[in-house]
């Protein structure tokens, strides 16, 4: 698809007001050149289950319950115990009773490196073209710190672990 994509946007360029006449070109260029859009997907596809069963097995495995970890993480299957305020527990402040519009500062460290390694991961792959789409892939990072923020630190760590290995 890299390959395609001046030619791609000669073709944007070309037709840019009819969006019928630029799909069925693209379509021919894909078939022309033997390219499956939507083989990029694949190693998505190949993920989640592996997600999927990891988030099972940390969250119902009972010899994972409260089994150590390395550095601050005393349980994978909880959230990472760290923020802003209690950072590594050095402070004595608890953030259980904070409003929702204070949830920046109830970020763990591991969701904060996932968002940063989605960020540099999304850094090194070509910027789409369309602006929508550009301004959702800058802002995924940053959705995703914060949804993951109260998942299990195990499944955090996996998905650290994989940014780097993707972008390594």
């Amino acid at each position: 698809m890299k390959k395609l994509q001046p030619e791609m946007e000669k073709i944007k360029e070309r037709v840019a007001g009819d969006k019928m006449k630029m799909q069925q070109e693209m379509i021919a260029l894909y078939k022309r050149e033997k390219v499956n859009p939507a083989s990029g997907c694949l190693p998505i596809l190949v993920q989640i289950p592996i997600f999927f069963s990891l988030y099972k097995v940390i969250f119902v495995t009972l010899e994972l319950r409260h089994a150590p970890f390395i550095g601050w993480i005393r349980d994978l299957s909880a959230p990472d115990p760290t923020s802003f305020l209690n950072l590594f527990g050095l402070l004595p402040y608890s953030l259980d009773g904070l409003p929702a519009m204070f949830a920046l500062f109830s970020i763990g460290v591991y969701p904060i490196l996932m968002g940063v390694t989605m960020w540099m991961q999304q850094k090194l792959n070509p910027q789409p073209t369309d602006p929508i789409q550009a301004q959702i892939f800058a802002i995924m990072p940053f959705m995703f710190m914060f949804m993951l923020g109260s998942f299990a630190s195990g499944l955090v760590i996996y998905w650290i672990a994989n940014n780097i290995i993707t972008f390594s």
